[in-house]
């Protein structure tokens, strides 16, 4: 597979990859209504790259021969950041598209607010594979190129996952678990990782 940056041309064809991989995930389960899950994903992650993935960070993609998506990769960079009217437009959508778990979206990420350090980095927002092409190297070629860039600014490379079966991936890769918190109320548990900035 060719592993390179998209652009607004594969933004749905991208989303509908990231809303497969993430169809039964237990922070999505969590935070977006189960009536039409699948859709209500796929607009997210539509929402997701156009207003901020793409203007604002960085959108990989694994292409099949085909050029179609396979694996898509979200980061955001700090020195790139996002404007506070732009996080405006996305909480509206999320309240759109989150449905009737809206409440519990708001509530799971005020959670998870003590997890995120202030520090300048590079954030792994979103990473997705289709289930079909996990375990086979992609997820790791796709993100080769977005710690490379970290590497270069000197900056290290964060993310959150709620799958413990993601922890020895993510490990592999040069993160460690820096904290973790549990949802309040049932929801799911959530590890906060961070990998350190390369010499290059």
């Amino acid at each position: 597979m060719e592993v390179r940056r998209i652009g607004p041309e594969l933004v749905e064809a991208a989303a509908g990859v990231l809303a497969e991989a993430f169809d039964g995930y237990s922070w999505t389960a969590w935070t977006v209504g189960a009536d039409r899950h699948r859709e209500r994903l796929a607009h997210l992650f539509a929402m997701t790259l156009t207003t901020v993935g793409l203007p604002y960070g960085d959108v990989w993609a694994a292409l099949d021969t085909h050029g179609h998506p396979q694996a898509v990769a979200v980061w955001l960079r700090s020195d790139r950041p996002v404007p506070d009217e732009v996080w405006v437009e996305v909480a509206a959508g999320n309240a759109e598209y989150a449905g009737d778990r809206h409440a519990a979206m708001l509530a799971a990420e005020a959670a998870c607010a003590p997890l995120r350090a202030a520090e300048p980095a590079f954030l792994l927002a979103t990473v997705g594979v289709r289930p079909a092409g996990q375990g086979g190297g992609v997820g790791s070629r796709l993100l080769r190129p977005g710690l490379v860039e970290a590497d270069r600014a000197g900056l290290p490379a964060t993310l959150e996952t709620s799958a413990s079966a993601n922890l020895r991936f993510y490990r592999r890769c040069g993160f460690e678990v820096t904290g973790e918190v549990t949802v309040p109320g049932g929801g799911p548990r959530v590890w906060a990782m961070r990998r350190p900035p390369a010499r290059v």
